[in-house]
């Protein structure tokens, strides 16, 4: 009996994900558990599994293609089993065995798609693009006559090489994908909010000596995890920048959860960490922990990126004094962190060395005045440099 392959739901706010792959192509064995095709959402790739043994057949979705999830996109059939073609089946093809299938010449596997379209893996895309190939030029092998990679290179190793601008440049990103989603809303941040950039130095010397005793009693805490507890708190007394503009409306939401811009090896990404001014220092800890291990891994649950009410940016690892990042939209407002480093510094009548750091606060000057949002700052430096106070 065949197996429906569908698209898995991910989350509540997940209606439609792009297949990027198969790992099988129509007609192969598989078993129950490999991988069987990837899906990105706009913040992830996921591998989703084979929920059977037995032969791919029927592909109805070419890689590329947005899908709807709960879609049914394949079946998984017993080998020389006959799947019946009914009004409005998914599968593309006349009623077949697997086995005649397998027996059909190249030219009818690379056959296109009604109307013209082609269908293109982003790697194929990419390659073809790097040496100026006219799509047209090539002949699809994959699902649903899909141009793949191997169709690109085999059009290379027929074709003699000509030189071209191309070979003068390194490589060629199409701007797609989570690219182009970034691309998208950092753009309508910058040209829809009234931003502005507040800056301010702090002495953080005593949240350094804390992180370095709670290391030494066994807690494992970043700076991350300290600035959001920090926020958590100050946040709570200043209610005007935890706040976001929905229609025409200036909402100052009850809980406070924050976003964590997290660079990972696919793009930035932003998990939230909630009510962050409701935990205690450790739980926040392993919390933030947990998101950042699944962001970097590709495996973080669409809905575990979404709903923040402040955003926290941090690129002090990477050697940077101060910097204007930019609002997530919705927020209100976000806190850039820089480096902590060792600063002479005046203390009545001498000098002596202190951990200092440039915070920057960018707010939307729509939602929230220069007033408020300075305060803010100047109730963060405070906790920064006296954390003693988060204990009050």
């Amino acid at each position: 009996m065949a197996t429906e392959v569908l698209v898995p739901p991910l989350g509540q706010t997940v209606d439609t994900v792009t297949l990027v792959q198969w790992y099988k192509a129509e007609g192969e064995q598989v078993n129950q558990g490999e991988p069987l095709f990837a899906i990105e959402t706009d913040k992830a790739t996921l591998d989703v599994e084979a929920p059977a043994s037995g032969v791919l057949w029927g592909v109805s979705c070419a890689p590329g293609t947005e899908v709807a999830v709960l879609t049914r996109i394949a079946f998984i059939v017993a080998p020389g089993e006959v799947l019946a073609k009914e009004p409005g089946a998914t599968s593309p093809l006349p009623e077949k065995t697997i086995a005649q299938v397998a027996s059909e010449p190249q030219a009818e596997a690379a056959r296109r798609p009604p109307g013209g379209q082609v269908f293109i893996s982003p790697r194929a895309r990419r390659l073809a693009a790097e040496h100026d190939i006219p799509l047209d030029a090539l002949q699809g092998t994959g699902p649903e006559g899909a141009i793949v990679e191997q169709d690109v290179r085999a059009y290379l190793e027929r074709e003699p090489a000509r030189p071209t601008a191309a070979e003068e440049v390194l490589e060629r990103l199409p701007l797609s994908g989570v690219r182009a989603i970034i691309a998208e809303r950092m753009a309508r941040s910058a040209s829809t909010t009234a931003s502005v950039t507040l800056t301010a130095e702090a002495d953080a010397t005593a949240l350094v000596e804390l992180r370095e005793q709670l290391l030494e009693d066994g807690v494992q805490v970043s700076y991350n995890d300290l600035f959001l507890y920090i926020l958590g708190r100050a946040l709570r007394g200043h209610p005007g920048l935890n706040a976001s503009l929905v229609g025409d409306a200036i909402t100052l939401w009850k809980r406070i959860h924050v976003g964590v811009a997290v660079d990972t090896d696919r793009s930035l990404v932003v998990p939230v960490v909630r009510d962050v001014d409701r935990k205690g220092l450790a739980q926040i800890a392993q919390e933030t922990r947990a998101l950042i291990e699944a962001a970097q891994e590709g495996k973080i649950a669409p809905d575990d990126l979404k709903g923040q009410t402040f955003t926290l940016t941090n690129l002090g690892m990477y050697g940077i004094d101060a910097f204007t990042p930019i609002i997530n939209l919705p927020d209100c407002a976000i806190l850039g962190v820089g480096r902590i480093k060792t600063q002479p510094v005046w203390a009545g009548d001498h000098v002596k060395p202190r951990q200092m750091v440039w915070l920057s606060l960018t707010f939307d000057h729509r939602l929230v005045d220069g007033g408020p949002a300075a305060r803010f700052l100047q109730r963060v430096v405070q906790l920064v440099e006296k954390p003693h106070l988060l204990m009050a």
